[in-house]
């Protein structure tokens, strides 16, 4: 667990009921099952009373060189949780804050086993009401997520600029373009393809359908998941693909999704 957790989780522990703790920490806890017991932790003990968003990574902390994505969380320990308030604002000026008031339902769902904190920038209904209906895990419905396994650094000797005999596809976030795939990239500075041996077999992916999500993404971009399909059309010929080390990959015991999966999974 990284250390703001445990400091956020000590000094929690050491106040007295009643007390206030306020803390900047990376929004990261909020979601994904690493920093459950953390959110757990907190959630069992302590009121959420507000949380500040900060609008862009690289300007409320610029001094510290700090780019995660930062949160301000107000906690009263012992508290009793009612609604709270989630405020946003472009920088540390605050000079264009804005709040909102929120149900705590709508910010920790009920009936979401992971208990992820939920921080909505609008008050549009429909946007709570489909955070909210979103049940299920992946491995309900079949599907599992992995990290692209060919780290480039690592097996320079295999990696090719373009495709050439006994080499298949290898799949970087800058191949993406919405819904379509730029394959290969002549004259880009990654490469395009990767040496098909007995040493990278164990990375290759099966031709099919997949469903891939960069790993990072700015906040200037239109949405903060950026997600894309894998179609074998545009891979004719090609038994197998590589997927970088940047991109997550939706598939289902390492074999492709359903096609109509595929095209859904982007479209949430």
């Amino acid at each position: 667990m990284n250390l703001y957790t445990a400091f956020v989780a000590l000094a929690l522990e050491l106040m007295a009921p009643g007390g206030h703790l306020v803390a900047i920490i990376p929004r990261s806890f909020c979601n994904g099952p690493y920093y459950r017991p953390f959110r757990d932790y907190v959630l069992a003990r302590a009121a959420i009373r507000r949380i500040h968003l900060f609008g862009t990574r690289d300007k409320a902390f610029k001094k510290d060189k700090v780019l995660q994505e930062n949160v301000i969380i107000h906690l009263e320990r012992a508290g009793h949780q009612d609604d709270v308030i989630v405020s946003t604002s472009s920088d540390d000026t605050l000079d264009d804050l804005q709040a909102n008031t929120f149900p705590f339902a709508e910010i920790v769902s009920p009936c979401d086993p992971e208990r992820f904190i939920h921080v909505p920038t609008t008050q549009d209904a429909a946007d709570c009401e489909l955070a909210n209906a979103l049940h299920h895990g992946l491995a309900e419905i079949g599907v599992a997520v992995s990290t692209g396994p060919v780290v480039d650094f690592r097996t320079r000797e295999n990696l090719r600029a373009m495709p050439v005999e006994s080499c298949v596809p290898l799949l970087y976030p800058t191949h993406f373009a919405g819904q379509t795939i730029e394959w290969p990239k002549p004259g880009h500075k990654k490469p395009n393809a990767i040496l098909k041996n007995p040493a990278t077999e164990k990375m290759l992916y099966p031709a099919g359908f997949y469903c891939v999500v960069k790993r990072f993404s700015s906040k200037e971009e239109k949405r903060r998941i950026v997600a894309s399909v894998v179609a074998p059309a545009a891979f004719p010929g090609m038994s197998q693909y590589g997927f970088e080390n940047h991109l997550n990959v939706f598939h289902e015991s390492k074999h492709g999704l359903p096609e109509a999966l595929a095209w859904g999974v982007p479209h949430f």
